[in-house]
C-alpha cells in the first residue's frame, strides 16, 4: 500500500511469543551496538543514545521499554568486557542469522559506529564481524551442537574463550 511504513516482521522468527521474539531481537540489537561502541576502546554516551533512540523510533521491540533496553545495553557492555565475549556475541546474534531481521541489527550497528562522527578501525572490524556472524552462523553451528559422540574426545571440542580485548589486540597484530 502507498504511504504505509514497512517494518521487518518478527513473524519469520522462531520464537513462540511476541515478547520472546522482541527479547531475542533486543538482545541482538544491544549486543551489536555494545560491541561496536566498545570496539574503539571507549563506550561513549552518544553511541548508547543513538541505539536507544533508533530502536525506540523504529518500534522494533514494542513490548520492551526504553529503560529495559538501556539496562540490557549496559549489562551487555559489561559482559563483552569479560572473558567470554565471543560467546556473548554468538549467543545473541545466532537466533537472527539468515533472517531479514539481521539487516535491522546491522543497521543499528552502523548507526552506533557513526554516532560520534568518527568511524574507528576497531568499529569497522566489529561491523565486519557482525555481518559475518549474521550471514553465516546458523543454529547447527553453535558449540553445543558440535559435541562429539565419543565422550573421550570432548577435550578437543572445548568451548573457545575470547575476550573483546583479545579480539582487539589480535586485529592490530
Amino acid at each position: 500500500m502507498v504511504g504505509e511504513s514497512i517494518r521487518p516482521s518478527t513473524a519469520e522468527h522462531t520464537g513462540d511469543r511476541p515478547d520472546q521474539r522482541d527479547e531475542e531481537l533486543m538482545q541482538a540489537l544491544v549486543t551489536a551496538g555494545a560491541l561496536v561502541a566498545l570496539s574503539d576502546g571507549q563506550l561513549k554516551v552518544v553511541e548508547r543514545e543513538e541505539l536507544l533512540n533508533f530502536v525506540e523510533q523504529q518500534g522494533f521491540v514494542s513490548t520492551i521499554s526504553r529503560h529495559e533496553i538501556a539496562e540490557a545495553f549496559d549489562n551487555c557492555a559489561r559482559q563483552l568486557e569479560g572473558q567470554n565475549s565471543a560467546n556473548v556475541i554468538v549467543d545473541a546474534l545466532r537466533p537472527l542469522a539468515g533472517l531479514s531481521l539481521a539487516s535491522v541489527v546491522v543497521r543499528v550497528a552502523d548507526r552506533v559506529a557513526v554516532a560520534d562522527g568518527i568511524i574507528q578501525p576497531g568499529e569497522l572490524r566489529a561491523l565486519k564481524l557482525i555481518r559475518l556472524v549474521l550471514k553465516t552462523l546458523g543454529p547447527a553451528d553453535h558449540p553445543r551442537y558440535l559435541q562429539p559422540r565419543d565422550p573421550r574426545s570432548r577435550q578437543r571440542f572445548a568451548k573457545p574463550t575470547l575476550s573483546l580485548k583479545q579480539l582487539h589486540s589480535e586485529s592490530r597484530a
